[in-house]
């Protein structure tokens, strides 16, 4: 029988937290700001309390016998450290796994977000029973997570996976990162409402009057599902973008199942019938044909069962 573990998911907005059971089941859940001005230690107390909650919902002569944690990166997975997270300045360098382990007196397990709802999705979602998958995340970045043969693929440095910055358009815009053409330039949040407003201010509002809500990716989303063919033009664009960057990722890797999760993903087949009408465009006969691209089946629970399967193989390897 499976051992009883917990589940941590440290955002910069939010920690969420499960208690998972013999049967991979998320039997509790909690969440509470991350507040991230306080640092990692009240983050360490925070999560040690709700842990100390969970233990009176396992049976008796049982216990929680490890915790996995997932976060933004970059960070260093081997040995168990955030390195420079974006949203988390504090958390610069920080020791987070054995800080964790040491203030619980348990194993613990740490990878980066994406890779752990790639895992849980793997498992336990849309890619049981598959040999291998591809996870990608499009929110207010872009980014992927490729299993192979049950396997993450890491590269060098445990930068595989990086397909926002793969170039759909040598033409394209400028990205923060000093390309041109990203795919996150196309699909992200924030290039959502960029792209629309550029659009609205070429048609001089006349039109396409704005709002006083200011606009953003979900506005953006919200607009095409009403007919507005403004916003209907930036989300086929954006489908089109990713049908050229699963193509491309089907090509190399020879990987037929693409799962979407995040923010943006949540708009379902505005955004992948027009990727799906793509692929074949970019890619063989042989592969576009068997491409498989469709939503997260887990949703937020998706990193949680992730972390929840990576403690388990932790105390299976030690």
């Amino acid at each position: 029988m499976e051992p009883w573990v917990v589940s941590v998911d440290l955002g910069g907005t939010t920690i969420k937290l499960g208690l998972i059971d013999p049967q991979n089941k998320i039997l509790e859940k909690r969440k509470f700001p991350t507040n991230p001005e306080e640092g990692p230690e009240a983050a360490i107390e925070h999560i040690a309390e709700v842990v100390n909650e969970y233990r009176k919902f396992v049976p008796d002569k049982e216990n929680i016998a490890a915790l996995g944690i997932c976060c933004p990166g970059p960070l260093d997975h081997e040995v168990g450290m955030l390195i420079n997270p974006t949203n988390l300045p504090k958390y610069y360098n920080v020791p987070l796994r054995q800080m964790l382990s040491d203030r619980l007196n348990t194993p613990v397990s740490m990878e980066h977000d994406a890779k752990s709802a790639a895992l849980g999705e793997f498992y336990y979602g849309a890619g049981r029973d598959q040999k291998s998958m591809v996870y990608v995340v499009i929110g207010t970045g872009v980014g992927a997570a490729i299993i192979m043969d049950g396997q993450l693929i890491r590269g060098v440095k445990n930068f595989a996976g990086e397909i926002g910055h793969a170039t759909v358009d040598r033409n394209g815009e400028l990205c923060s990162c000093g390309s041109k053409g990203c795919l996150e330039t196309y699909t992200s949040g924030p290039w959502l409402a960029r792209r629309y407003q550029r659009l609205l201010d070429q048609e001089s509002l006349t039109s396409h009057p704005t709002t006083e809500i200011p606009i953003t990716g979900e506005t953006v989303i919200n607009l095409a599902r009403g007919g507005n063919s403004l916003a209907e033009k930036i989300m086929m664009e954006a489908g089109e973008a990713v049908g050229i960057a699963v193509a491309t990722m089907a090509m190399i890797l020879d990987v037929e199942l693409y799962v979407f999760g995040g923010g943006v993903s949540k708009c379902g087949d505005l955004l992948l019938k027009p990727a799906r009408l793509t692929v074949p465009k970019y890619s063989f006969r042989t592969v576009g044909p068997h491409v498989r691209l469709m939503t997260s089946e887990l949703g937020e629970d998706g990193p949680l069962l992730g972390c929840g399967w990576q403690a388990r193989q932790l105390l299976k390897n030690t």
